[in-house]
């Protein structure tokens, strides 16, 4: 159940402030069919305000990413027969915002023809991406 980013294990003391989350390549080792994804790290959750405040507090909590392998039902169908060690789960991206990730997934999606191939789980792309967010990813 481990994350690599680099060849290198990825843990939660690895990510940096400034993340929300990553895109990632899944790869079963016995067929090599991968998956590309992404997935975020935190989750927020709106608190009710405390005892004489009148503004909802906000939680960062803890995301399953290290647990998760994936939204694709056949990947999961395959998991729940085969083993975790038949996977690696490579990091390819660390995203500051949710517009780096679906643009980043998207584009890795494309560049990798995931749609023409039976190399690879995905079956559908889907993408709303503005501009605004990709700030960081500009020539």
């Amino acid at each position: 159940m481990t994350w690599y980013l680099n060849d290198n294990v990825f843990t939660e003391n690895d990510i940096p402030d400034d993340v929300l989350g990553f895109v990632y390549c899944i790869t079963n080792l016995k067929t090599s069919r991968k998956y590309i994804g992404k997935k975020i790290f935190f989750n927020t959750i709106k608190r009710p305000p405390l005892k004489g405040k009148k503004r909802k507090r906000i939680t960062k909590v803890n995301s399953d990413w290290q647990k998760y392998y994936g939204s694709n039902e056949v990947l999961k169908e395959e998991l729940l027969v085969g083993d975790e060690s038949d996977y690696k789960r490579e990091i390819l991206y660390l995203c500051k915002n949710k517009t780096e990730m679906a643009y980043l997934e998207t584009k890795e999606q494309f560049n990798r023809g995931v749609l023409l191939s039976d190399d690879y789980y995905n079956s559908w792309i889907s993408a709303k991406i503005t501009s605004r967010g990709l700030d960081g990813l500009k020539v």
